[in-house]
Protein backbone atom coordinates (compact mmCIF):
# COMPACT_ATOMS: atom_id res chain seq x y z
CA UNK A 1 0.00 0.00 0.00
CA UNK A 2 1.15 3.58 -0.86
CA UNK A 3 1.49 4.05 2.64
CA UNK A 4 2.95 1.17 4.29
CA UNK A 5 7.08 2.77 4.79
CA UNK A 6 5.72 5.08 6.96
CA UNK A 7 3.76 2.97 9.07
CA UNK A 8 6.24 0.44 9.39
CA UNK A 9 8.68 3.31 10.32
CA UNK A 10 6.52 4.29 13.20
CA UNK A 11 5.96 0.89 14.53
CA UNK A 12 9.74 0.62 14.32
CA UNK A 13 9.92 3.27 16.86
CA UNK A 14 7.43 1.79 18.75
CA UNK A 15 8.62 -1.56 19.02
CA UNK A 16 12.45 -0.05 19.67
CA UNK A 17 14.02 0.22 22.99
CA UNK A 18 15.00 3.83 23.00
CA UNK A 19 12.95 7.39 23.13
CA UNK A 20 12.38 10.36 20.30
CA UNK A 21 10.77 13.73 20.34
CA UNK A 22 8.47 13.88 17.70
CA UNK A 23 8.68 17.38 15.33
CA UNK A 24 5.67 19.14 15.24
CA UNK A 25 4.01 19.53 11.70
CA UNK A 26 1.11 21.11 10.66
CA UNK A 27 1.54 21.89 6.59
CA UNK A 28 3.42 21.05 3.82
CA UNK A 29 6.52 22.97 4.38
CA UNK A 30 6.94 22.26 8.28
CA UNK A 31 6.37 18.69 7.38
CA UNK A 32 9.40 19.07 5.01
CA UNK A 33 11.62 20.86 6.90
CA UNK A 34 11.25 18.09 9.98
CA UNK A 35 11.92 15.57 7.37
CA UNK A 36 15.20 17.33 5.89
CA UNK A 37 16.50 17.75 9.44
CA UNK A 38 16.17 14.33 10.38
CA UNK A 39 13.04 13.57 12.58
CA UNK A 40 12.26 10.13 12.98
CA UNK A 41 8.44 11.19 13.04
CA UNK A 42 6.28 14.12 13.04
CA UNK A 43 3.19 14.70 15.53
CA UNK A 44 0.15 16.73 13.80
CA UNK A 45 -1.69 17.96 17.03
CA UNK A 46 -4.92 19.13 17.17
CA UNK A 47 -4.08 22.44 18.71
CA UNK A 48 -1.77 23.40 15.42
CA UNK A 49 -4.23 21.98 13.26
CA UNK A 50 -7.13 24.42 14.55
CA UNK A 51 -4.71 27.29 14.88
CA UNK A 52 -3.13 26.67 11.12
CA UNK A 53 -6.51 25.85 9.68
CA UNK A 54 -9.00 27.53 11.09
CA UNK A 55 -6.96 30.24 13.49
CA UNK A 56 -9.26 28.87 16.63
CA UNK A 57 -8.38 27.50 19.98
CA UNK A 58 -7.97 24.13 20.85
CA UNK A 59 -11.94 23.36 21.33
CA UNK A 60 -12.90 21.06 19.29
CA UNK A 61 -13.94 23.29 15.74
CA UNK A 62 -11.97 21.66 13.93
CA UNK A 63 -13.89 18.87 11.58
CA UNK A 64 -12.89 15.66 9.96
CA UNK A 65 -12.50 16.74 6.88
CA UNK A 66 -10.22 19.98 7.38
CA UNK A 67 -7.79 17.73 9.49
CA UNK A 68 -7.50 14.88 6.73
CA UNK A 69 -7.06 17.35 3.81
CA UNK A 70 -4.52 18.85 6.22
CA UNK A 71 -2.74 15.71 6.91
CA UNK A 72 -3.40 14.65 2.87
CA UNK A 73 -1.66 17.69 1.99
CA UNK A 74 1.70 16.88 4.28
CA UNK A 75 1.87 13.47 2.84
CA UNK A 76 1.99 14.71 -0.82
CA UNK A 77 4.45 17.10 0.71
CA UNK A 78 7.15 14.58 2.33
CA UNK A 79 7.49 10.95 3.30
CA UNK A 80 8.13 11.46 6.91
CA UNK A 81 5.64 8.68 9.16
CA UNK A 82 3.21 11.20 10.85
CA UNK A 83 1.22 10.58 14.35
CA UNK A 84 -2.04 12.53 13.99
CA UNK A 85 -3.90 13.50 17.07
CA UNK A 86 -7.39 12.55 16.21
CA UNK A 87 -9.22 14.40 19.07
CA UNK A 88 -12.43 12.09 20.08
CA UNK A 89 -12.84 10.72 16.91
CA UNK A 90 -15.31 13.26 16.30
CA UNK A 91 -18.14 11.76 17.63
CA UNK A 92 -19.02 8.21 18.74
CA UNK A 93 -17.68 5.06 18.20
CA UNK A 94 -19.13 4.85 14.50
CA UNK A 95 -17.57 8.16 14.05
CA UNK A 96 -14.20 7.14 15.29
CA UNK A 97 -14.44 4.28 13.18
CA UNK A 98 -14.94 6.93 10.17
CA UNK A 99 -12.11 9.50 11.32
CA UNK A 100 -9.98 6.25 11.09
CA UNK A 101 -10.69 5.10 7.31
CA UNK A 102 -10.48 9.52 6.82
CA UNK A 103 -7.18 9.78 7.99
CA UNK A 104 -5.64 6.41 6.87
CA UNK A 105 -6.73 7.34 3.63
CA UNK A 106 -4.95 10.75 4.26
CA UNK A 107 -1.58 9.13 4.60
CA UNK A 108 -1.36 8.79 8.40
CA UNK A 109 0.96 6.65 9.66
CA UNK A 110 -0.77 6.03 13.22
CA UNK A 111 -3.70 8.85 15.16
CA UNK A 112 -4.41 8.39 18.55
CA UNK A 113 -8.32 8.85 20.01
CA UNK A 114 -8.74 9.76 23.36
CA UNK A 115 -11.19 9.51 26.00
CA UNK A 116 -11.64 13.37 27.09
CA UNK A 117 -15.58 14.48 26.80
CA UNK A 118 -15.36 16.90 23.02
CA UNK A 119 -16.67 19.03 22.80
CA UNK A 120 -16.89 20.84 26.33
CA UNK A 121 -20.49 20.26 27.90
CA UNK A 122 -22.69 22.68 28.64
CA UNK A 123 -22.13 24.41 31.89
CA UNK A 124 -19.02 22.39 32.75
CA UNK A 125 -15.82 24.55 32.43
CA UNK A 126 -13.24 21.53 33.46
CA UNK A 127 -11.76 18.84 31.41
CA UNK A 128 -14.45 15.96 31.54
CA UNK A 129 -13.99 12.38 30.93
CA UNK A 130 -16.38 9.75 28.30
CA UNK A 131 -17.25 6.64 30.93
CA UNK A 132 -15.01 3.73 30.58
CA UNK A 133 -17.71 1.90 28.51
CA UNK A 134 -17.59 4.68 25.85
CA UNK A 135 -13.97 4.71 26.14
CA UNK A 136 -13.73 1.27 25.39
CA UNK A 137 -16.13 1.40 22.24
CA UNK A 138 -14.32 4.21 20.71
CA UNK A 139 -11.57 1.69 20.76
CA UNK A 140 -12.87 -0.88 18.72
CA UNK A 141 -14.43 1.41 16.52
CA UNK A 142 -11.14 2.78 15.92
CA UNK A 143 -9.67 -0.97 15.25
CA UNK A 144 -13.09 -2.03 13.14
CA UNK A 145 -12.24 1.50 10.83
CA UNK A 146 -8.87 -0.03 10.10
CA UNK A 147 -7.97 -1.39 6.53
CA UNK A 148 -4.01 -1.17 6.02
CA UNK A 149 -2.78 -3.17 9.22
CA UNK A 150 0.20 -1.46 9.72
CA UNK A 151 -1.46 1.58 10.29
CA UNK A 152 -1.24 2.60 14.27
CA UNK A 153 -4.01 3.22 16.26
CA UNK A 154 -3.46 4.67 19.67
CA UNK A 155 -5.48 4.51 23.09
CA UNK A 156 -5.37 8.51 24.98
CA UNK A 157 -6.06 9.31 28.30
CA UNK A 158 -6.11 11.91 30.35
CA UNK A 159 -7.59 10.75 33.36
CA UNK A 160 -4.69 11.13 35.68
CA UNK A 161 -5.09 15.12 35.55
CA UNK A 162 -8.68 14.85 35.18
CA UNK A 163 -10.04 11.92 37.67
CA UNK A 164 -6.80 9.74 39.23
CA UNK A 165 -3.86 7.95 38.23
CA UNK A 166 -6.13 4.78 39.05
CA UNK A 167 -8.81 5.93 36.64
CA UNK A 168 -5.49 6.44 34.13
CA UNK A 169 -4.43 2.84 34.74
CA UNK A 170 -8.04 1.50 34.84
CA UNK A 171 -8.68 3.05 31.22
CA UNK A 172 -5.50 2.19 29.81
CA UNK A 173 -5.58 -1.72 30.88
CA UNK A 174 -8.89 -1.67 28.99
CA UNK A 175 -7.90 0.01 25.92
CA UNK A 176 -4.72 -2.24 25.60
CA UNK A 177 -7.10 -5.75 26.46
CA UNK A 178 -9.46 -4.21 23.11
CA UNK A 179 -5.60 -4.48 20.55
CA UNK A 180 -4.75 -1.21 20.23
CA UNK A 181 -1.04 -0.59 19.52
CA UNK A 182 -0.16 2.21 21.80
CA UNK A 183 -0.58 3.92 24.88
CA UNK A 184 -1.15 7.81 25.40
CA UNK A 185 -0.97 9.48 28.84
CA UNK A 186 -1.49 13.65 29.51
CA UNK A 187 -1.03 14.83 32.32
CA UNK A 188 1.27 12.80 34.14
CA UNK A 189 2.96 15.03 36.97
CA UNK A 190 5.99 12.80 38.22
CA UNK A 191 8.13 10.21 37.78
CA UNK A 192 6.26 7.98 40.34
CA UNK A 193 3.27 7.94 38.35
CA UNK A 194 5.21 7.53 34.99
CA UNK A 195 6.50 4.12 36.77
CA UNK A 196 3.39 2.91 38.12
CA UNK A 197 1.29 3.15 34.37
CA UNK A 198 4.54 1.34 32.96
CA UNK A 199 4.15 -1.35 35.63
CA UNK A 200 0.53 -1.61 35.12
CA UNK A 201 0.38 -2.02 31.44
CA UNK A 202 2.60 -3.89 28.63
CA UNK A 203 2.12 -1.87 25.28
CA UNK A 204 4.39 0.84 24.01
CA UNK A 205 3.64 4.40 25.76
CA UNK A 206 3.20 7.91 24.31
CA UNK A 207 4.11 10.88 26.52
CA UNK A 208 1.89 14.17 26.50
CA UNK A 209 3.71 17.11 28.06
CA UNK A 210 4.90 16.54 31.40
CA UNK A 211 7.86 17.85 33.94
CA UNK A 212 11.43 18.82 32.73
CA UNK A 213 12.28 15.96 35.56
CA UNK A 214 11.23 13.24 33.80
CA UNK A 215 12.18 14.47 30.42
CA UNK A 216 15.21 12.51 30.09
CA UNK A 217 15.25 10.61 26.94
CA UNK A 218 17.23 7.24 28.79
CA UNK A 219 14.86 7.53 31.63
CA UNK A 220 11.85 7.53 29.41
CA UNK A 221 13.32 4.89 27.19
CA UNK A 222 13.47 2.42 30.52
CA UNK A 223 9.52 3.30 31.47
CA UNK A 224 9.15 1.94 27.64
CA UNK A 225 8.67 5.39 26.58
CA UNK A 226 8.43 5.50 23.26
CA UNK A 227 7.42 9.15 21.84
CA UNK A 228 8.08 11.87 24.17
CA UNK A 229 6.10 15.07 22.79
CA UNK A 230 7.78 18.69 23.07
CA UNK A 231 4.57 20.79 22.50
CA UNK A 232 4.42 22.58 19.63
CA UNK A 233 6.90 25.36 19.43
CA UNK A 234 7.54 25.50 15.79
CA UNK A 235 3.90 26.93 15.34
CA UNK A 236 4.53 29.38 18.27
CA UNK A 237 8.05 30.76 16.46
CA UNK A 238 6.16 31.09 12.69
CA UNK A 239 3.46 32.61 14.23
CA UNK A 240 6.11 35.29 15.91
CA UNK A 241 7.84 35.25 12.61
CA UNK A 242 5.28 36.60 10.60
CA UNK A 243 3.80 38.98 13.15
CA UNK A 244 7.42 40.54 13.15
CA UNK A 245 8.10 40.98 9.91
CA UNK A 246 4.09 42.24 8.80
CA UNK A 247 4.53 44.57 11.93
CA UNK A 248 7.97 46.26 10.46
CA UNK A 249 6.90 46.53 6.85
CA UNK A 250 3.83 48.16 7.74
CA UNK A 251 5.64 50.68 10.39
CA UNK A 252 7.45 51.44 7.09
CA UNK A 253 10.33 49.12 7.07
CA UNK A 254 11.91 48.51 3.54
CA UNK A 255 11.73 45.14 2.18
CA UNK A 256 15.35 44.53 2.00
CA UNK A 257 16.20 46.10 5.41
CA UNK A 258 14.06 42.66 7.29
CA UNK A 259 15.86 40.35 9.51
CA UNK A 260 15.71 36.94 9.85
CA UNK A 261 13.94 35.49 6.45
CA UNK A 262 14.36 32.61 4.98
CA UNK A 263 17.76 32.17 2.65
CA UNK A 264 16.63 31.91 -1.14
CA UNK A 265 18.81 28.63 -1.09
CA UNK A 266 16.81 27.13 1.89
CA UNK A 267 13.31 28.21 0.27
CA UNK A 268 14.86 26.64 -2.46
CA UNK A 269 15.32 23.41 -0.49
CA UNK A 270 11.92 23.12 1.27
CA UNK A 271 9.99 23.69 -2.01
CA UNK A 272 12.04 21.47 -3.60
CA UNK A 273 13.51 23.47 -6.60
CA UNK A 274 16.00 21.40 -8.16
CA UNK A 275 13.68 18.50 -8.33
CA UNK A 276 10.90 20.57 -10.07
CA UNK A 277 13.42 22.48 -12.54
CA UNK A 278 14.43 18.85 -13.64
CA UNK A 279 11.25 17.58 -14.21
CA UNK A 280 10.62 20.49 -16.36
CA UNK A 281 13.25 19.81 -18.40
CA UNK A 282 12.80 16.63 -19.00
CA UNK A 283 8.62 16.53 -19.25
CA UNK A 284 8.47 20.34 -20.64
CA UNK A 285 11.87 20.68 -22.48
CA UNK A 286 12.55 23.88 -20.23
CA UNK A 287 16.37 24.90 -20.36
CA UNK A 288 18.06 27.41 -18.79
Amino acid sequence: MAFRKRRDALRSILSGSSCVHPGSVYDATSIRIAEDLGFPVGMFGGSVASLAVLGDPDITLITLTELAEQMRRMSRAASLPVLVDADHGYGNALNVRRTVQELEAAGAAGLTIEDTLLPQAFGEAKAQLISLEEGVGKMKGALDGRGDPSLVIIGRTGAASITSLEDAIKRAKAYEAVGVDALFFTGIKNRAELEAIAAATTLPIVLGGAPEEINALDYLAGQRVRIALQGHAPFAAATQAVYETLKALRDGQSPKHLKGLASSELTERVMRGADMKKRGAELLGLRK
